[in-house]
């Protein structure tokens, strides 16, 4: 053998050991997969289990029935399944059984070798092997990157791209927060709207009111129960222009409508609500009222009702 030859040898040894580690690496991520019927039309529960050193990472959300290529759930009883899905981040790729719907088997993934250089230009930059995974499992795609970036958010990078997916944020979800007049360019406070449930309908029934929230203060609300619904039953009570502030006080400290219409049956009508929240805090119940009355202690004023239990008088 000449030299050319060896050399044609060893390069065709090394290509042929370059393609089985390439292999491996691609195999290296890999798991369990799980399916389950989902009350969503058009819809199943994915789950996917990758095991790791020390433990697990286990997924599962809705996914479209559409992206599992080559999966046939229509055919009835146990069936042998391969199939795959296809995202920009990188490939999933199936094998195991159905039956009736649900199923169970084992995944292997491959990660896109455009991906990473594509979020590059886009200016995200970053995302190693781990993250990229989590890409492709939440379906974080370049249009959807192209999306965000265009829509100027502050601190917005390949974290908060994964955070928008799983919580549900999208280019709709933005402008509807902005058509009702938040500005909805911070990307931490548009995720805490989506995780208590801050909507475009919340801040224009609040505005509509009367009130002009900051997005702190509509997090606040929504974390101790400010909703609509019970901003309408304070407003029967006659409590319809009281500061935000005061009325997430209302909800820590227990002030409720039921409270209010049981101190004005026993003829405490409208009490200021900074009287309210001390009544609440210092445990001046209905209760207590009727107590001290039956002992012949009446027509005390709230004031005096909150200096007894702060005295200690029961």
């Amino acid at each position: 053998m000449n030299r050319r030859e060896a050399l044609l040898v060893y390069v065709l040894v090394a290509a042929v050991l370059a393609g089985g580690l390439i292999s491996r690496a691609a195999e290296e991520r890999k798991g369990d997969w799980t399916l389950h019927r989902s009350e969503a039309a058009g819809k199943v529960e994915f789950g996917l289990i990758e095991h790791l050193q020390g433990g697990s990472s286990h997924h599962e959300s809705s996914w479209p029935l559409g992206v599992f290529v080559g999966l046939d759930l229509s055919k009835p009883g146990k069936q042998n399944v391969k199939f795959s899905v296809t995202r920009d981040a990188g490939r999933f790729d199936c094998e195991g059984f159905v039956e009736n719907g649900e199923g169970a088997g084992f995944f292997h993934f491959t990660a896109d070798a455009k991906y990473r250089g594509e979020l590059q230009s886009l200016g995200f930059g970053g995302v190693n092997e781990e993250k990229q995974y989590a890409m492709a499992v939440m379906d974080v795609n370049v249009n959807f990157a192209k999306e965000m970036k265009s829509e100027k958010l502050q601190g917005m990078d390949t974290d908060k791209l994964i955070a928008f997916r799983i919580f549900g944020v999208d280019v709709a979800f933005i402008h509807e927060l902005r058509s009702a007049g938040l500005p909805a360019t911070d990307c931490d406070k548009i995720v805490a709207f989506k995780i208590h449930g801050v909507t475009p309908e919340m801040v224009r029934f609040v505005k509509h009111a009367g009130y002009d929230p900051n997005e702190d203060t509509l997090v606040a609300m929504r974390i101790h129960g400010v909703t609509p619904e019970w901003m309408k039953q304070m407003q029967q009570e006659g409590y319809d222009h009281v500061d935000l502030e005061k009325l997430i006080a209302f909800r820590i400290h227990g002030v409720s409508p039921e409270f209010i219409a049981k101190l004005q049956g026993l003829g405490y009508k409208h009490p200021d609500p900074d009287q309210l929240v001390a009544m609440r805090i210092h445990g001046v119940t209905p209760e207590y009222i009727t107590s001290l009355r039956s002992r012949g202690v009446k027509d005390l004023t709230i004031d005096q009702l909150v200096s007894l239990r702060i005295q200690g008088i029961n």
